[in-house]
């Protein structure tokens, strides 16, 4: 059967045809989704390495983060803050809400903030509310766009009670008071922004052209691609085919983005990236792929075929997935969002995309890095074709028309064709068939940089912040999720070109888990501005005081906006020159990097903890860090009485739990202590090739015998007068410590414990309980003297007990006499 099941995976992993796809999928459900429930403890093989995943070096909790360094911004009306806009060279931000758009200062924003008082038309929130939509979450003018004009101007587009509308948001050039009023020109906004406040949209206004993907109706069913002019009193648009599912499928637009390919700007294009329903997968398949589609600026549609619409919309498919055996991947299919990294060349930036998964068997998110040359690569590949009578989709491999379709026109390469309306019908009529490239577009690497699988949150934005450290620039991640959190990572490249994702922080920014819906990056100010239905938060892309105050936990952070500078974790300057900087982000490795880097075990002390015999006890112990390992050992001493240099065996306590010890986050729980469990316990956190101890726990184990004596003895010799209470005197005439044990050389002197030479006790001084073996022997109490205390306590007490029911009954008394019963008439 396993020979089977071999060839059938080995079969579906040679098969890379569009027709496999379903077979592909049931062996992925079969197959990977059973490596994904395995425990941990199978990490050793190849499959499951594939989920490692480690936890933030830095958690902080809303309190946390409100009592730092961030400022908060609530004074809004709720609703959602889904736009914001960051002017950093005037220094102000600008959000969008419901009825409102707000002028925030990005130094701070709890300085005094304007705002623009911009509703819906009473008629249309009236149609609105008839049409059974809410009052308060859906007929407003919810501002979803926000879009630099020119320098004193900014586009501003809402919903209107699901009737967009636009207008220009005047700000003028004065940095310090900006006019910031409202145009009392007000256009349709259909084709710029969504009817809806909760459809996904993207827009770029660039060149007095806004490019959007929305839709156009009351119901989000007609949805494209737009160019819109709003230059002039033209408002000529250009559009994809309306209903049909070759060019879009029911879209999740999730960003835009202008993009030049050449110097010259007759290639200049505009990207889109969405998420669709799959064409490839069937009628009846409900799979969801990832797009990045692109349109030329100069197109104006074709002459007597496409007239206003796209005759140069190509798209492919994004490919976000870990490799799995025998060619079996896990897909992430569903893109969330996008982030486009300006890199020297402004041809070639960095594409970065946060995904998610569609499966309903786990959860998931991933982060997938595309380079522009993969991008063009596809889209200069060749074209998927339906063909055959089960109109399956393959490769086309017929004939290209020329010019290629997706070219931008140009006088400059062909004198012929200096507009689309110049393209050959041919070409047009080759586009409107023909929008989907078959060659997928691939990540770097193969494979995701960072992934969450089977977490609380699922990432939902991101911003990258490309910062310069010691040993070169790294790509920060700052991720939103689900929740209302915002987690910072890093990638890292090792000298065999393996990457390693380090999860630095994992900030709670919202005190109600609600989903991020914005986020801007100042580079400039070193800040990240994080919206959602509460507000707008402003946070330091850096917290190197939390780290820790050694050089050790500095290096140890990898944290590239961190270094340590001698005395302190300190943020990192490249442009420093001081010497004493210190910071490790590819390794992480303090011995390079600290020279006071010593063992210093032995500073650390030894805390006595008792354990009963047969009971449980837990060794606290917490690790600065959530990637650190904890390991503990333990000295094995002959005698209880030895000091910490007298040991004679030491052993490493194994990872794994058994039956009585148990590895836990804080620290290690021994159940059912036995003799041989004390000991010198050192728990040791080890990172990278780090190794600090962290807490040292001398264990002494109390015999069960020890805490009754008396009745040990009982039990063990019959020939004993009697059961021996405290406090009376034995038949040896002793005093009260006779009554408890019997003095040495009397008639009835009990034998010493089989074993137990109780050693741990002071001499003399025989216990009933284990509470006594911290009131005994301080302050130098013999059981005489703490017996006398007990009787003096015990007689107080009843003292007490008696003047309080002496005064009841008097109060009593007191009452009855005050007021008689009543005597029936």
């Amino acid at each position: 059967m396993m020979l089977i099941f071999g060839a059938a995976l080995q079969a579906v992993g040679a098969v890379r045809t569009r027709e496999a796809a379903s077979v592909h999928a049931i062996f992925m459900m079969v197959f990977l989704v059973p490596l994904l429930w395995q425990p941990a403890a199978s990490s050793a093989a190849p499959e499951a390495k594939t989920w490692s995943q480690t936890g933030p070096r830095l958690q902080l909790s809303h309190s946390d983060v409100r009592n730092g360094s961030a400022v908060f911004w609530e004074e809004g009306v709720s609703g959602g803050y889904q736009a914001l806009l960051l002017d950093e060279d005037k220094g102000w931000l600008l959000v969008g809400g419901k009825d409102h758009i707000y002028l925030l200062k990005s130094d701070s924003l709890d300085q005094p903030s304007q705002k623009i008082y911009w509703p819906a038309a009473r008629e249309h929130v009236e149609h609105c509310r008839l049409a059974g939509k809410s009052l308060e979450t859906e007929c407003a003018n919810f501002v979803r766009l926000l879009q630099p004009f020119n320098k004193t101007h900014v586009y501003a587009c809402g919903t209107g009670a699901f009737h967009p509308q636009c207008t220009y948001l005047h700000l003028g050039h004065n940095t310090e008071e900006p006019l910031f009023t409202l145009s009392h020109t007000v256009e349709s906004g259909r084709g710029k922004c969504p009817f809806s406040p909760k459809e996904p949209f993207a827009a770029r206004l660039t060149d007095g052209d806004l490019y959007a993907g929305t839709s156009v109706d009351f119901m989000g069913a007609n949805a494209a691609i737009f160019r819109t002019s709003i230059q002039g009193s033209s408002q000529h648009y250009i559009r994809t085919e309306a209903y049909d599912h070759n060019w879009l499928n029911e879209p999740d637009f999730v960003g835009s983005f202008s993009i030049p390919d050449t110097r010259s700007p007759d290639d200049d294009k505009v990207y889109f990236f969405f998420k669709e329903r799959a064409v490839e997968a069937g009628q009846w398949d409900k799979r969801v792929y990832s797009r990045v589609a692109r349109v030329c600026k100069n197109d104006l549609g074709g002459r007597r075929s496409l007239i206003n619409r796209w005759t140069t919309f190509l798209k492919a498919r994004l490919v976000c997935s870990v490799p799995g055996p025998s060619g079996v991947d896990t897909q992430f299919d569903e893109l969330e969002d996008v982030f486009v990294l300006e890199t020297k060349d402004p041809q070639n930036p960095t594409i970065y995309g946060v995904f998610s998964t569609s499966s309903s068997i786990f959860r998931g998110s991933a982060v997938c890095v595309f380079s522009m040359a993969s991008i063009r690569t596809a889209f200069n590949g060749p074209f998927a074709h339906k063909e055959g009578p089960d109109y399956r989709w393959v490769e086309y491999k017929g004939h290209i028309p020329y010019p290629r379709p997706g070219t931008c026109p140009s006088e400059t390469y062909d004198a012929l064709h200096k507009s689309t309306k110049d393209f050959p019908d041919e070409v047009v009529s080759f586009m409107r068939q023909h929008q989907l490239m078959w060659e997928p577009v691939l990540p770097l690497g193969g494979r995701p940089i960072l992934t969450r699988v089977n977490s609380a949150y699922t990432l939902k934005k991101v911003v990258v912040d490309r910062v310069d450290a010691e040993d070169g620039p790294y790509d920060v991640l700052h991720l939103g999720t689900d929740d209302g959190k915002v987690v910072k990572a890093v990638s890292v490249i090792k000298d065999n070109w393996v990457t390693e994702e380090v999860i630095l922080e994992e900030l709670t920014v919202f005190q109600s888990p609600t989903p991020i819906l914005s986020m801007e990056l100042s580079t400039k100010r070193q800040q990240l501005y994080v919206s959602s239905e509460l507000g707008v938060a402003q946070l330091g892309l850096q917290r190197c005081e939390l780290y820790g105050t050694g050089c050790a936990e500095c290096c140890l952070a990898r944290d590239p906006y961190c270094s340590w500078d001698g005395q302190t974790c300190s943020r990192y300057f490249a442009m420093s020159r001081r010497r004493a900087r210190r910071q490790d982000v590819k390794y992480g490795d303090p011995w390079s990097q600290c020279p006071d880097t010593e063992d210093d075990s032995d500073s650390v002390e030894v805390k006595v903890v008792y354990g009963v015999e047969g009971n449980s006890t837990f060794l606290e112990c917490v690790p600065r860090s959530s990637q650190a390992e904890l390991r503990w050992t333990l000295q094995v001493s002959d005698g209880q009485q030895q000091t910490v240099g007298q040991t004679h065996e030491s052993k490493e306590l194994p990872q794994s739990d058994d039956d009585r010890s148990f590895h836990m986050k804080r620290g290690l729980l021994i159940q059912h202590l036995e003799q041989a469990d004390s000991g010198l316990y050192t728990c040791t956190s080890h990172e990278h090739s780090y190794a600090q101890v962290l807490a040292r726990y001398r264990v002494r184990i109390i015999p069960k015998h020890s805490l009754n004596p008396a009745r040990y003895m009982q039990s063990h010799n019959p020939n004993l007068p009697g059961p021996v209470i405290l406090g009376k005197t034995g038949p040896a005439g002793g005093g009260g410590i006779a009554g408890f044990l019997s003095q040495p050389g009397s008639p009835h002197a009990p034998p010493s414990l089989p074993g137990h030479g109780n050693s741990w006790l002071p001499q003399q001084l025989p216990l009933r309980s284990y509470k006594d073996l911290h009131k005994v022997g301080s302050n130098s109490l013999t059981v005489d003297e703490y017996c006398e205390q007990l009787w003096y306590r015990e007689k107080r007490r009843q003292q007490k007990l008696r003047a309080l029911k002496m005064k009841q009954e008097s109060r009593k008394a007191r009452v009855r006499r005050n007021n008689p019963p009543e005597v029936p008439l």
